[in-house]
């Protein structure tokens, strides 16, 4: 088995280096679970908008993990955040092969890929550049409220 801690510093660092990433971009990483944001997306605490990807016991155990996006409590007017956002992103969300939309909870839309180690660096690195495709809809909604 590989070693998830050294995919996800992988990861982070081919974030950051990714033409987009600056400097109002952000990474949590605390080993096997990362989290991306904008410094303006009320997720200091890591509960306010994110995108998000983890690999620990129980999804290693289903051999089966989510690459997702949430907005949390910390998200201003959450339900109106994301109701907002949905009527603007939720049709190109549908687009994307194996997303699915939720809106429910603090959920906005869910991947779960089968957990094969196999260029996976590579594979969240590639969810993870189609998620921040979302960014003007975020930002959009955030300047609405």
């Amino acid at each position: 088995m590989k070693d998830i801690k050294n995919i996800f510093q992988g990861l982070e660092n081919k974030l950051r280096q990714s033409p987009w990433f600056e400097d109002d971009w952000q990474i949590y990483n605390r080993g096997a679970y990362l989290q991306l944001y904008k410094s303006n997306w009320h997720n200091q605490n890591q509960g306010g908008i994110h995108f998000e990807t983890f690999i620990e016991a129980p999804q290693i155990k289903q051999k089966a993990f989510p690459v997702c996006m949430h907005a949390e409590e910390d998200c201003p007017s959450q339900a109106k955040f994301i109701q907002k956002f949905l009527e603007i992103e939720s049709s190109r969300i549908d687009g994307w092969k194996g997303f699915k939309v939720s809106g429910k909870g603090y959920s906005i839309c869910q991947r779960t890929l089968p957990l094969n180690y196999k260029n996976l660096e590579q594979r969240l690195l590639e969810e993870f550049n189609r998620l921040r495709q979302l960014e003007s809809g975020v930002e959009q909604v955030l300047r609405e409220l």
